[in-house]
């Protein structure tokens, strides 16, 4: 698979979202209490853009009435129907054995690592002579 740098981690605040297109796809990058995570943009059911829906967390409840608020942060809800899936892994909550948006991989790299490539540019000694920027071939 090829590698895309796709963000600098300090452009991306914790719990916001952001859309990036690669190779043609739009992709809802997350920020998931300093983690980051990648899924498609497009919701399932009828493709509203997922990374303009709000993030949220899980509402779980042992007994009716007695509702505690989990997973705070980790859930991306759709702007127009208010399906819901998981960040880390595109699962839905509205139907988790058939529905789920693409999750993609993702990770941190220091940034010198990436932009240095397998060519190079050949350079030349420059150097200041009185008034004059003079190049040595």
């Amino acid at each position: 698979m090829a590698r895309h740098v796709i963000a600098k981690v300090d452009e991306l605040d914790i719990g916001k979202s952001k859309l990036v297109k690669v190779a043609g796809r739009d992709i809802a990058l997350f920020n998931v209490k300093g983690e980051f995570f990648a899924i498609a943009n497009r919701c399932p059911h009828e493709g509203a853009d997922l990374c303009r829906g709000q993030v949220v967390g899980l509402a779980e409840a042992d007994e009716p009435g007695k509702v505690r608020m989990t997973r705070h942060g980790e859930l991306i809800r759709c702007p127009w129907h208010g399906w819901e899936f998981d960040i880390r892994t595109g699962k839905s909550w509205c139907d988790p054995a058939r529905t789920r948006v693409k999750s993609f991989d993702v990770s941190v790299a220091k940034g010198g690592a990436l932009t240095e490539g397998p060519y190079q540019a050949e350079t030349f000694p420059v150097s200041i002579d009185e008034d004059y920027v003079v190049v040595e071939i």
